[in-house]
């Protein structure tokens, strides 16, 4: 059995890279996805005839290259596909009560969108895929 995620959606906030006192290059970002509010399988529809959907957010990790080139060319809205792992974490709090948390460790990033033009700049289109370096 394997572990395997792929997931597609848009970057709810600006990634967060840090490095840890080992060196390892961590970066964090949420991915915003969609789906559609069902009854009794069939899709709920609003007073306008739209679809009603349902946003959930996932918190994503990368690391070393992978991480660095999130950091650089990743912003808040862009769409991204993430392959990657879930990964389940538990932790006792200040107070001591245990703490649980899901995380996708992800392994190549995709980029699905141009970045905006800043600065008068000409958009620039991020085509590479980064492997997840251990």
């Amino acid at each position: 059995m394997q572990n395997i995620v792929i997931i597609a959606g848009n970057i709810g906030q600006a990634p967060e890279a840090r490095v840890t006192q080992g060196g390892t290059k961590i970066t964090h970002f949420t991915l915003a996805t969609s789906r559609p509010r069902l009854s009794e399988g069939r899709p709920i529809r609003d007073e306008h005839g739209y679809r009603v959907t349902d946003t959930e957010w996932h918190r994503i990790t990368c690391f070393n290259g992978l991480g660095k080139t999130v950091a650089e060319h990743c912003e808040k809205g862009m769409k991204v596909m993430v392959h990657g792992r879930i990964h389940y974490t538990k932790w006792t709090d200040a107070a001591g009560v245990d703490r649980y948390g899901c995380e996708i460790i992800a392994e190549k990033v995709d980029f699905l969108s141009r970045l905006s033009a800043a600065d008068g700049e000409s958009p620039e289109l991020v085509d590479r895929e980064e492997q997840f370096a251990s």
